[in-house]
């Protein structure tokens, strides 16, 4: 899959591209959907999305960032799972929002991307203030040699399934729900930081993946590991900020069970499969250890009894 973070209007873009576009923060059932049609114009045309970084909500609301599902490596990652073969995460700035909706469209849509179909949901708003919509996109269409294609919302139990509902979900420790909105468990992925090693002066090693910020959820959970040769493995995790050890930086530690490999550098995803707590200051490195060991022990007892979804 090819990634393309900056385009150049100077410069031709490659084969025509059926092209989906929006946030697609978690790439959710309802973005899957979008997804689908793309794929479906291939060979004819070549299957691509078009995303941006940073979310424009967080852009615009910096004081209280907008939770992320999944950071960029994430949405390269499923992505490139999904079938697509091109990715445009374009770097998202005033300036770019600032956009007239018709600039936007010639300019990134149709000579930047190369688009020939372009495929959206039926709310999808584009250009500075959101002022670009389904019906001025088909008729920019019908003037610059593109068809549009427009998907309706994909529903369950009666309500539209969103990246915010999602959000929600996750919040509430609610992880089965919110893995039937997007077809697949929660799951974040990263390369494996080095640490201080804290956890294994305690006896429990973990590893240490940096979350998307702020991220989505917040805690200890039972959870499953793959990558680098493991596949399921389980675990325990704190997402959180540690705040017993004054922790300030938002960190996703994983402790996996009966394992002693060394994993500094690799990557792995980290599967949430339930919800055992919410994060604690603990008085001491002693009271916190002794509720560690509650955590392993309940996690254990969650994961032999859990089903694997592959």
């Amino acid at each position: 899959m090819d990634l393309i973070r900056n385009l150049h209007p100077r410069v031709q873009p490659g084969e025509p591209v059926a092209l989906t576009i929006g946030n697609f923060d978690g790439l959710h059932l309802g973005h899957q959907a979008l997804i689908a049609a793309v794929l479906g114009r291939a060979p004819d045309l070549v299957p691509a999305l078009m995303c941006f970084e940073p979310l424009p909500a967080t852009l615009f609301r910096s004081e209280a960032p907008v939770p992320r599902l999944m950071g960029p490596g994430d949405r390269i990652r499923r992505c490139r799972r999904l079938g697509l073969e091109r990715l445009f995460m374009l770097r998202f700035n005033r300036a770019f929002a600032a956009l007239d909706p018709a600039l936007f469209v010639r300019d990134v849509v149709v000579k930047g991307a190369g688009a020939r179909h372009v495929v959206v949901g039926a709310d999808f708003r584009f250009g500075a203030r959101a002022a670009g919509d389904v019906d001025l996109l088909a008729r920019l269409g019908q003037e610059l040699g593109f068809s549009v294609e427009v998907i309706e919302p994909v529903c369950r139990d009666s309500a539209k399934i969103s990246s915010s509902r999602i959000r929600r979900l996750l919040a509430a420790g609610e992880l089965d729900a919110a893995a039937a909105l997007l077809g697949r468990p929660y799951a974040l992925g990263g390369r494996v930081l080095s640490g201080q090693q804290l956890g294994r002066t305690l006896g429990f090693p973990t590893v240490n993946l940096r979350p998307p910020v702020p991220p989505a959820l917040q805690g200890v959970f039972a959870v499953r590991i793959s990558g680098a040769g493991l596949d399921n493995h389980p675990g325990v995790a704190n997402l959180g900020r540690r705040p017993t050890v004054n922790g300030t930086e938002w960190l996703l530690e994983a402790h996996l069970f009966d394992y002693d490999g060394n994993l500094y550098g690799r990557q792995l995803e980290i599967e949430f499969r339930q919800r055992l707590r919410g994060e604690e200051k603990f008085a001491d490195l002693a009271a916190m250890t002794r509720q560690m060991q509650v955590d392993a022990a309940l996690a254990r007892r969650v994961l032999a009894a859990d089903t694997v979804v592959s």
